[in-house]
C-alpha cells in the first residue's frame, strides 16, 4: 500500500466549515496550549503593543506610521511621502509583494499563523475572551444547545458587549493610522455633526470589525483573504508547512493496552485521537495533507506533541516540514525558485534604498508658461516666463531661493521677492522670469539647470530649457 493511500480524497470536494447541504458548520476549537502556543503569545504581545502604541509615537514631529489615503499622505518611520513620491511608493509596494512571494515559497503561511492581524485578534484576543466567558470546546457546544436561561443570556450578552468594546478600540486605533492621532482626537472629543464623515467612518469600522470577529471569523481566511488564495500557487513540495508525517503515523489506530499476547497488528504512531482536528480553528484534519484552509497556527502541533509525550512516542508526528522532506526523510533545503525570488528581492531592496537615500525634502517642478515665446528686454537681455511648483515634504516650514546653475542667467520672481516660503507638508506655486544676456545665447534652445537653495545648502537641481534668438 502506498504511503498516501490512507488519505480520503473526498475532503478536497468541500471545506470543513460547510456541510453537504451548503450550510455553515460552526467551529468550536479546543483551547490550545503548548510550546508553539507560547511563542504565539509572545508574538501577540509584541504585535498588540506596536499596534496600540504606534499612533502615539512621533519621529521628527511625524507619526511612526500613517496611511492617509484620503489626503494621499503617507508616513513611514517619521518620513513623509506625498504623491510626488509615487516612484518610491511603487517600488516599495513591488518589493513588499515580492517579499510575500519569497516568504511564502520558502516558509508557507508562517505570517498567517503568527503575525496576521486577523489571526492575532481572532485567535489570541476574541477567542481567548470566549474561552474565559463561555469555557472550552465542550462547554461552548453545551451552552449553544442549552435553552435560553439567565446564565446563557448573561454569558452571550456579556461576550458580545466585550467584543463590541474591543471592536470600538480597534476601530479608533485604525482611524489614527489613517488620518493621524490629532484628527482622530478631534472626531472623538467634538460633536459628530462637526466631523460627520469621520464619525460615520468610525461607526463603519466598528461594525466591520465586530462582524468579522463575531460572525465571519475563519471565513475571512478561507473565502476572503487574497493571500490565502495565492498559497496554492506559491507553495510547492519544498515549502515549509505544517505537515503530518504519514510515513511514521500510518496506519493509524486506537491505542489498546490490552491486545492479546503474541498478536502484533501493524500500527503507526497516530492513535486517531482527533485532538489535532478538535483544536484546529479552521476545523480541518491536518492528516489529510496541506489544505487551503490551514493558516499554520501550530495548534495541531502542540496537541499532537502532548499526546506523543503521554504515550511515550517521539514528538514531531505533526511538525514544520515539507512534502519532500517527509517522503525522502531528508532535512529541508531551499529550492532554486526560492533563490531566484531572493535575488529579485535583493535587487528591489537596493533600488528602494537608493531612492530613499537620494530623496530630497523639496521637490520642484519647473515648466515654461505654455504659449509664451521669449521676450526681449530693454537691458539687452532675453527672458522666458516659467511656472514652478515647490513641494515641501518635511515637517518644517522652509524658505528657499532659486538660482541658475553656474550663474548663466538670473531669476526674477513676479512678486518681486527674493525668497519663497513653503509651509510644512505644503506647496508653493510661483511664476518667474529667467533672463540671459543676448551675447550668451548661442542657439535657439539652450539647456539650463535651476538650483533650489535653502540658505547655504543646495537642495535640488532641475533641468529645463531656455528659448532665445541668435545674434
Amino acid at each position: 500500500m502506498s504511503n498516501l493511500d490512507f488519505i480520503d480524497e473526498a475532503y478536497r470536494d468541500s471545506i470543513a466549515t460547510v456541510d453537504s447541504e451548503g450550510k455553515r458548520v460552526w467551529v468550536y476549537p479546543k483551547k490550545p496550549s503548548g510550546r508553539y502556543h507560547n511563542y504565539r503569545v509572545i508574538a501577540t504581545i509584541i504585535f498588540l503593543t506596536v499596534f496600540f502604541v504606534g499612533p502615539f509615537v512621533k519621529i521628527n514631529g511625524q507619526p511612526l506610521l500613517m496611511i492617509n489615503v484620503f489626503e494621499r499622505k503617507f508616513v513611514l518611520f517619521g518620513q513623509l511621502f506625498l504623491p510626488q513620491d509615487s516612484v518610491i511608493f511603487s517600488v516599495g509596494l513591488l518589493t513588499f509583494f515580492v517579499f510575500i512571494i519569497v516568504f511564502t515559497v520558502v516558509y508557507g503561511r508562517f505570517w498567517c499563523g503568527f503575525a496576521c492581524p486577523q489571526t492575532v485578534f481572532m485567535e489570541m484576543v476574541f477567542r481567548k475572551i470566549e474561552y474565559w466567558i463561555e469555557g472550552d470546546r465542550k462547554q461552548q457546544i453545551a451552552l449553544n444547545k442549552a435553552p435560553w436561561t439567565t446564565e446563557k443570556i448573561l454569558k452571550k450578552g456579556g461576550k458580545r458587549l466585550v467584543f463590541l468594546l474591543i471592536s470600538i478600540l480597534i476601530a479608533h486605533t485604525t482611524m489614527a493610522y489613517l488620518i493621524g492621532l490629532e484628527a482622530t482626537k478631534e472626531i472623538i472629543t467634538q460633536s459628530p455633526t462637526e466631523h460627520m464623515t469621520g464619525f460615520i467612518g468610525l461607526v463603519a469600522f466598528t461594525g466591520i470589525f465586530y462582524y468579522v470577529f463575531t460572525v465571519l471569523r475563519e471565513q475571512v481566511c478561507i473565502s476572503i483573504c487574497p493571500y490565502g488564495r495565492l498559497q496554492g500557487v506559491l507553495m510547492g513540495r519544498n515549502t515549509v508547512n505544517i505537515i503530518y508525517d504519514w510515513i511514521r503515523g500510518e496506519p493509524r489506530g486506537k491505542l489498546n493496552k490490552h491486545e492479546p499476547a503474541g498478536i502484533s497488528i501493524p500500527k503507526g504512531d497516530c492513535i486517531d485521537c482527533k485532538l489535532c482536528v478538535q483544536v484546529c480553528p479552521m476545523g480541518i484534519d491536518i492528516r489529510n495533507g496541506a489544505q487551503l484552509e490551514c493558516t499554520n497556527c501550530t495548534a495541531c502541533i502542540d496537541a499532537c506533541d502532548d499526546v506523543m509525550i503521554k504515550i511515550n512516542k517521539p514528538t514531531g508526528l505533526i511538525r514544520y516540514g515539507s512534502v519532500e522532506s517527509v517522503e525522502k526523510r531528508i532535512p529541508f533545503k531551499l529550492s532554486f525558485r526560492a533563490y531566484a525570488y531572493s535575488a529579485v528581492l535583493l535587487l528591489l531592496v537596493g533600488i528602494e534604498a537608493f531612492l530613499l537615500l537620494s530623496r530630497s525634502a523639496i521637490e520642484t517642478t519647473v515648466m515654461r508658461v505654455p504659449g509664451q515665446m521669449y521676450q526681449e528686454q530693454a537691458n539687452n537681455k532675453i527672458s522666458n516666463l516659467y511656472n514652478a511648483q515647490i513641494v515641501n515634504k518635511s515637517n518644517n516650514e522652509m524658505v528657499v531661493s532659486l538660482k541658475v546653475e553656474d550663474n548663466k542667467g538670473s531669476i526674477r520672481l513676479i512678486d518681486g521677492k527674493k525668497t519663497i516660503k513653503v509651509r510644512k507638508e505644503g506647496k508653493a506655486d510661483v511664476v518667474f522670469f529667467l533672463e540671459m544676456d543676448k551675447a550668451a545665447i548661442k542657439k535657439i534652445k539652450t539647456n539650463l539647470a535651476i538650483e533650489v537653495w535653502q540658505g547655504e545648502d543646495k537642495l535640488e537641481t532641475i533641468k529645463t530649457t531656455f528659448l532665445g534668438t541668435i545674434e
